[in-house]
């Protein structure tokens, strides 16, 4: 794709990976801004070969090939394939798994992951431990002599717990297991599990990577490009869950601005947390980034920012919590994070009836708003509910 420019220097820094990783002049018209190859076909030559490296769209697309390298060099990997789901990454790792083979994954995390776990896996043999990983004796424990992988979710989904991924990592290592991170809270800027220790790591796409609330996807990232790897590319080549073309392109456009928005959205989740923690009628308060959290030390260990998810508890259970989340003005009562805008979210409803989470538990998804006005927003809906007065915020959610 590149031009006859001079080639680029390898950069080291975050920002400028953001910007350059997977880019390059087109070779055909000089466009600077990366174009959209719809084709789902490609010309072969009159040998049959395909010199040009593209024979179907399923396989292979000039758009998904760009950012597969992109997100690879963000997150220090050798191979990455995207797919059509952050579900779909997950579950095509879990698709290199055999029958009889065991997983121990993490007590909390996200409900999805755990439904691929245990309604599609279960019945072809594989088997899952759900542990409290910040316990590593807990973690040792749940190994028995099937066990191949160790998934981990690290913050947390919806508690913010951190995993202390260099020690699980080299305990799954000793016993012959791989290890698999899920970063999606905290994205490559702040957290880098490949550099911990890790053998893959997954997103979905649709979040930080994303930013937007306008593309959905999933990645899997692998340190090495080995035999491992190679089972999730054969699951998305010969699966077909692939990242169309247009979402390639969308998701190109935003990771340039990842690492200035994940700073944003940290920043702004800090200041968020260190005002409920200040409120009476907030019992707890989940942001690994209060001194308080359990698992701070951990966290500021492996991550250089704390992220932009939190969650608090209020008392009164549901009733209380989903009457906050009506008096707020600027979180939009909406499932998913990531993006500009602020959400809210009542985690154990959307969770299901078997879920351990807090009933009086509300997600956070701390957007790029001013800070004070987030603040504000929260101060004016808690005093509401102190008071008992009326939902109308004045603001269309």
């Amino acid at each position: 794709m590149n031009s006859t420019r001079p080639r680029r220097t390898a950069p080291h820094r975050l920002e400028t990976l953001a910007v350059h990783a997977g880019r390059g002049i087109d070779q055909g018209t000089g466009a600077v801004a990366p174009p959209i190859q719809l084709s789902t076909t490609f010309e072969r030559d009159a040998d049959g070969g395909y010199p040009r490296g593209f024979m179907y769209g399923r396989n292979r697309n000039p758009g998904r090939a760009a950012l597969e390298e992109a997100v690879a060099v963000l997150d220090g990997g050798a191979a990455c394939a995207a797919f059509s789901s952050g579900v779909a990454a997950a579950t095509a790792v879990f698709q290199g798994l055999q029958p009889g083979d065991h997983v121990v994954a993490p007590l909390h995390g996200y409900y999805g992951t755990v439904n691929v776990l245990q309604r599609i896996f279960a019945k072809w043999g594989v088997q899952a431990s759900f542990v409290d990983m910040s316990s590593l004796d807990a973690v040792r424990d749940a190994f028995n002599e099937h066990t191949r992988m160790v998934w981990i979710e690290t913050p947390s989904n919806p508690l913010l717990h951190c995993i202390d991924i260099a020690a699980v990592a080299e305990l799954a290592h000793a016993r012959g297991a791989r290890v698999v991170a899920d970063n999606t809270f905290a994205s490559p800027v702040v957290q880098q599990p490949l550099r911990l220790g890790c053998d893959m790591v997954t997103y979905s796409t649709t979040k930080y990577l994303g930013g937007h609330s306008d593309v959905l996807g999933g990645v899997v990232v692998s340190r090495e490009n080995d035999a491992h790897f190679e089972a999730v590319r054969a699951a998305q080549v010969y699966g077909g869950s692939v990242l169309a073309p247009f979402d390639c392109w969308l998701l190109m456009r935003s990771l340039p601005t990842l690492p200035l928005r994940m700073r944003a959205h940290c920043a702004n989740a800090q200041r968020v947390a260190e005002f409920l923690a200040q409120r009476p009628d907030v019992t707890a308060v989940h942001y690994p980034g209060l001194p308080g959290h359990a698992t701070h030390a951990v966290a500021a260990a492996q991550m250089t920012g704390f992220g932009g998810m939190l969650s608090f508890e209020v008392e009164g259970g549901k009733p209380a919590a989903l009457a906050l989340a009506a008096r707020l003005a600027l979180f939009t009562r909406a499932t998913s994070f990531g993006g500009v805008e602020s959400l809210v979210e009542h985690h154990a409803s959307i969770a299901g009836p078997h879920s351990t989470v807090p009933q009086g538990l509300l997600r956070l998804s701390v957007g790029l708003e001013h800070a004070d006005d987030l603040v504000a927003d929260l101060a004016q809906a808690l005093d509401a509910n102190r008071a008992g007065t009326g939902t109308d915020n004045g603001i269309d959610n």
